[in-house]
């Protein structure tokens, strides 16, 4: 895995931890806690399994698009829930588009998809 793939991994998967524990450090409604720690959770995995398996950067964008979409539609108990949720999953999306690189030929990398 080539170094700048390894550090957009690892963002995303910063990013689904922060989700998670952001879902205990401030009260939430019990159906923003709910999705705000599973999409976390989620997120985290989906990204350690996109470093072997680069297409599942995919479920994260689609994981993004939810948690964005829920942030605004799921009842919630204050603004920084909502604007936590959104702008986590604004990030997230950016980062799971992000290309996974692969050697070839040892000499150069090219984008996969």
């Amino acid at each position: 895995m080539q170094g700048r793939t390894a550090a957009v991994r690892g963002i995303n998967i910063a990013l689904g931890v922060w989700l998670f524990i952001s879902a205990f450090l401030w009260r939430h409604s019990q159906g923003q806690f709910t999705n705000t720690w599973v999409v976390g959770a989620l997120c985290a995995l989906f990204a350690v399994l996109a470093i072997w398996a680069p297409r599942a950067r995919y479920l994260n964008a689609i994981l993004a698009i939810w948690l964005f979409v829920s942030a605004w539609s799921i009842t919630a108990l204050s603004a920084a829930t909502v604007w936590n949720n959104a702008l986590v999953a604004i990030a997230i999306l950016i980062v799971s588009l992000v290309p996974t690189e692969v050697a070839v030929r040892a000499s150069r990398t090219v984008p996969r998809l």
